[in-house]
């Protein structure tokens, strides 16, 4: 395994693959180029009552092979997810090669602005149409964009982090490496990221542009002071992020006062990265969270639990 996939919150699909069925309709939103590839579904079963935005995680995975089987718990809801720019949406969850000159494209900020002009490109699609509860999710890397998007989201009931630690990328990251033990690897990649080189300089698999932004993306403080519920869902056995991460950021969100949403955890015991344990599929049980509080939104989405 390469030292960026043990060391970063990366990657973010496990279980069989199924191929796509027409559910899904894959595509762009208005105004925004090919380079921002969506998917979208309506509800599975009548009624209508909420509508979830997902970020995927990070590398170059497409969505759409396994999109129908992943997301087949939200059964009241509208699905759109918004994948990195330059993603083959038919790639799958473990890709072999990554389209050509998706390396020099990938980064957080350039992640970040691309989905912020599609939110607001969503959002001027659905000014006519009756408002719907929506949640936004982001699956690991894609939890790091979370906090400058909420603003994007019209009627958003809150923040759900599926196997994403909450902490800076670089926090995290520093406590992945010394599980592994990979410290002076880790102290390496922080000298070439301070250097003079060009961004364009690839390490460890990424750009220095991608390690670059990453050193200094905050994600805790300003989660910690959002006014949105935060649901947060992680195994306790994934390799690629500590529990110390899950729970360090826990005990500061527990923390917190002042006008700011309630945090809730679902820890599931033995799930990994992907919440998948043998047959047990934690990703469904975090989506019947999901319809279970889309039955009484009211109770808020800390108030729900698995039924």
């Amino acid at each position: 395994m390469r030292f960026r996939a043990a060391v970063l919150a990366a990657g973010l699909l496990t279980g069989g693959c199924v191929q796509a069925q027409p559910l899904f309709a894959s595509g762009t939103l208005p105004g925004l180029s090919a380079d921002m590839p969506v998917l979208q579904r309506d509800a599975l079963q009548p009624p209508l009552r909420y509508r979830v935005i997902v970020l995927p995680g990070s590398g170059c995975s497409g969505m759409a092979p396994i999109a129908t089987r992943y997301f087949a718990g939200l059964l009241h809801a509208q699905v759109l997810v918004l994948h990195k720019p330059g993603v083959d949406l038919q790639a799958g969850p473990a890709p072999r090669n990554c389209p050509d000159g998706f390396t020099q494209r990938d980064s957080l900020s350039r992640w970040q602005a691309q989905a912020r002009a599609a939110l607001r490109a969503d959002a001027l699609v659905r000014q006519d149409v009756p408002p719907l509860p929506q949640l936004l999710v982001g699956i690991s890397e894609g939890a790091e964009l979370l906090p400058g998007l909420a603003a994007e989201v019209p009627h958003l009931a809150g923040l759900v982090l599926l196997s994403g630690s909450g902490l800076d990328p670089l926090e995290a990251g520093v406590l992945q490496a010394q599980r592994l033990g990979q410290l002076p690897a880790w102290r390496a990649l922080d000298a070439a990221q301070r250097s003079d080189a060009p961004d364009s300089t690839e390490v460890e698999g990424r750009s220095l542009r991608y390690w670059r932004d990453l050193w200094r993306w905050r994600v805790a403080g300003p989660l910690l002071a959002s006014p949105w519920p935060i649901l947060q869902a992680w195994g306790d056995a994934d390799a690629l992020v500590p529990a110390e991460a899950y729970q360090r950021f826990a005990e500061r969100a527990q923390g917190r006062t002042g006008n700011v949403g309630p945090f809730c955890s679902l820890r599931l015991p033995g799930a990994d990265h992907g919440l998948q344990q043998g047959a047990e599929d934690g990703v469904q049980r975090l989506w019947a969270w999901l319809e279970n509080w889309g039955r009484a939104p009211q109770g808020g989405l800390c108030g729900a639990d698995l039924p």
